[in-house]
């Protein structure tokens, strides 16, 4: 059974809003599986089209180009991600125990499935794994960033930074250590799987429990001193 979310997001990466549509939602459904298969840089929109069995016009009437989809796509999963915190933090009044679950929440984001049915997060969070900071690690970095393109990560990033802050106010990095504890979830995810040596954690059959214990370890113990 779907659900009826809908995803606030900037309406500058897009020329026409594709959760509106059943198009613009098929367009969302096979670029996230397309580019989990074959990666960012071999992704065109003349693929994409074929895959879903439409015309690259069509897929160009929603977005100008496949820099701008992958960035709609990574804002998506960090805007559903500070969704799910709000969502799995109601009411829970102890800062320490919002903080571990928050930690449990970035990493463990893609099994709370709402059957989105044109949202596989699963898939998705493989492709923020391996292809995310291609959105914002680029020369157009500052220029998108002027136009609030990373809006939705800053937000998420601020979330986390004010619960750390909650759990030791003399803490002097919390804007740092919440960005980091995201692109570290991500970066050592992609090293487990692919660069085991770079790494002390192990990720096997989508098993992210030791990702989470990592966070935790390097949270609690910069938070304790």
């Amino acid at each position: 059974m779907s659900i009826g979310i809908k995803i606030s997001l900037n309406d500058k990466l897009y020329l026409r809003d594709p959760q509106e549509t059943s198009l613009g939602q098929n367009i969302i459904k096979h670029s996230i599986l397309l580019i989990d298969e074959i990666g960012f840089e071999a992704f065109t929109f003349k693929k994409l089209a074929i895959k879903m069995n439409s015309t690259e016009a069509s897929v160009y009437r929603y977005f100008e180009n496949k820099h701008l989809l992958l960035l709609y796509l990574v804002s998506w999963y960090w805007e559903w991600v500070s969704y799910l915190i709000d969502i799995n933090t109601m009411n829970i009044k102890s800062a320490e125990e919002r903080l571990n679950i928050i930690i449990s929440t970035l990493v463990f984001a893609h099994k709370e499935n709402p059957a989105i049915d044109y949202v596989n997060e699963s898939v998705l969070h493989r492709l923020i794994i391996a292809e995310g900071t291609k959105a914002y690690y680029t020369k157009l970095v500052d220029k998108e960033n002027t136009v609030g393109f990373f809006s939705n990560y800053k937000m998420l990033c601020e979330k986390v930074a004010s619960v750390i802050s909650e759990v030791n106010a003399d803490f002097p990095y919390p804007r740092a250590l919440a960005s980091n504890l995201f692109e570290m979830a991500n970066s050592h995810s992609y090293f487990a799987i692919h660069l085991p040596r770079l790494t002390d954690v192990k990720v096997k059959d989508d098993n992210y429990e030791e990702v989470k214990d990592m966070l935790e370890h390097f949270t609690h113990s910069l938070l304790s001193k």
